[in-house]
């Protein structure tokens, strides 16, 4: 005997079954879920579109400086925000891991630091080198250099300790130590009086011609933010406070509540980045003297950077992801694609700190207590596109003055822009600066330096937006490595917390009775 139930469930379930979505109906799903991320996309493609046709309106510069006035607007927003935000995100980050597990997450980011930025520069010398892309015909055509700086990788590595250690915390806010080389001062002899005077001063001028040319060491405090010594300080400080537990309660929730105050703040500010990148973009094209002329001569450099950078991202980042976490890196990209576009319109890996955090904690479930400190650390001192792109920029200027490097100075531009990216400060065309120093060690022209800064802008952008992918794969690797720990850490935290809540309530239980 039949059901009679039965067809009425079937009836029943057709009509509480929702109709399937349309092609038009899931695109709109998307675009609800995801609105930030597409209306900062539409904001990068009409920042192009603007740029290239105000360039035909031949735009002068007040026009320029109004186009690019609320990107302006938007880079010192997310600068307001990086002091405050590497405070409160590294003491309270480590303020809430024990020794151990702060040690290991603090190893193997720097291993994993290392590592990508070592290979990042070998793959840009495999391709410059593959590639050729220096010829003694562009120096000729785009004219010659600046004149010569004086720089000293010693020097260099020796600011970059002293930076670490800031004398002044305050002072290292808004300035940073570096060392200068000026002139000898020259003591005034006086000339005798007698029938010598001629040789006398004959001697004293030539004395004086050599003395002027000695150049002396001399520490000077320049502008700019000393991210490395706040860092530091921080990293001292929480583990410190992490350690004190409970006598430093207050300080700690002090540090959390600030944290998720500048959380909040990035969020308000991320609906605003859109169209402050717009103009970022829009400005920066129409800025640009000669883009055909300077595209025709360094067209094959920028290819061979982006090139690099490509197979960097692609052969070591991703392929280190997969190997370790065995998760599909392309859709740990595309949580990340807001933190990359804002990389791709500010060039700063320190203004897209804020993006970047709310990317990896919220789109992809990385913990905070990694994120707090690999991303600060990393936006610091992990630098895979600007070793890259120096040590391709190095070997491309020796190729354009005709000079063959052995393989001992590919060793040594290779190390060299390893170490001088991670004293690379993490803003616009920091690059250029570090530059000096992989030059300086293998002998190379610094004045020709100038030579590829009509293109820097561009590839700026494009090695910064790896340095941010670096840092995020970075977080998502040590996350997946630690992860066994800060469970049981937090295992541990909620026994311990139960234990004490059990224990109260027996304490009123015999109270009441």
């Amino acid at each position: 005997m039949e059901n009679p139930k039965e067809p009425m469930n079937v009836e029943e379930g057709d009509v509480n079954r929702p109709p399937p979505k349309t092609c038009p109906q899931k695109f709109l799903d998307i675009v609800k879920r995801d609105l930030l991320l597409v209306v900062t996309v539409i904001g990068v493609v009409l920042g192009c579109i603007i740029g290239f046709a105000g360039r035909a309106g031949d735009p002068g510069a007040d026009i320029i400086m109004f186009i690019s006035f609320p990107g302006d607007v938007l880079m010192r927003m997310l600068k307001m925000l990086i002091l405050p935000l590497i405070a409160s995100s590294l003491i309270a980050g480590l303020a809430r891991l024990d020794a151990s597990s702060s040690g290991k997450i603090g190893s193997r980011s720097l291993f994993y630091y290392f590592f990508t930025t070592i290979m990042a520069s070998v793959i840009g010398i495999c391709c410059v080198l593959a590639i050729h892309p220096g010829n003694p015909d562009i120096k000729n055509n785009l004219g010659t250099g600046a004149e010569e700086k004086t720089v000293s990788t010693i020097d260099a590595f020796l600011d970059l300790i002293r930076n670490l250690f800031p004398e002044n915390l305050i002072q290292a806010c808004f300035q940073q130590i570096q060392t200068y080389y000026v002139p000898a001062k020259v003591s005034i002899i006086p000339l005798p009086t007698n029938d010598t005077i001629a040789t006398t001063i004959a001697a004293v001028t030539e004395d004086t011609s050599e003395i002027a040319q000695k150049m002396v060491r001399d520490l000077r405090f320049k502008d700019g933010m000393n991210v490395l010594g706040i860092i530091g300080f921080c990293i001292a400080f929480g583990l410190i406070i992490g350690q004190m537990q409970e006598q430093a309660r207050v300080m700690i929730d002090f540090f959390n509540v600030l944290s998720e105050i500048m959380m909040k703040m990035v969020y308000v500010i991320m609906w605003y980045s859109p169209f402050g990148i717009m103009c970022l973009i829009a400005g920066k094209i129409m800025s640009i003297e000669n883009l055909a002329s300077t595209a025709s001569q360094l067209g094959l450099y920028m290819t061979t950077v982006v090139l690099g950078l490509a197979i960097h991202y692609f052969g070591t980042i991703c392929l280190l992801y997969f190997l370790i976490t065995r998760k599909n890196p392309m859709t740990y990209f595309v949580g990340m694609l807001q933190a990359w576009i804002t990389a791709l319109g500010t060039a700063s890996s320190a203004a897209t700190m804020p993006i970047t955090f709310r990317c990896l904690e919220e789109n992809n479930g990385i913990d905070k207590r990694v994120t707090r400190f690999v991303i600060p650390v990393g936006a610091t001192v992990n630098m895979d596109g600007t070793a890259l792109y120096e040590a391709v920029a190095a070997i491309f200027i020796a190729q354009m003055n005709g000079i063959e490097l052995g393989i001992g100075e590919v060793i040594t531009v290779s190390l060299t822009a390893t170490l001088a990216s991670i004293g690379a400060a993490s803003v616009p065309s920091a690059g250029l600066v570090t530059m000096l120093l992989v030059l300086t060690a293998v002998g190379l022209p610094t004045k020709d330096i100038s030579l590829i800064v009509a293109v820097d802008w561009l590839l700026d952008r494009i090695r910064t937006s790896v340095n941010v992918l670096g840092d995020s794969y970075g977080a998502g690797i040590v996350y997946h490595l630690c992860k066994k720990e800060l469970d049981e850490q937090d295992r541990e935290a909620l026994e311990l917390e139960q234990s004490v809540n059990q224990d109260d309530f027996k304490g009123k239980n015999e109270v009441t009775l």
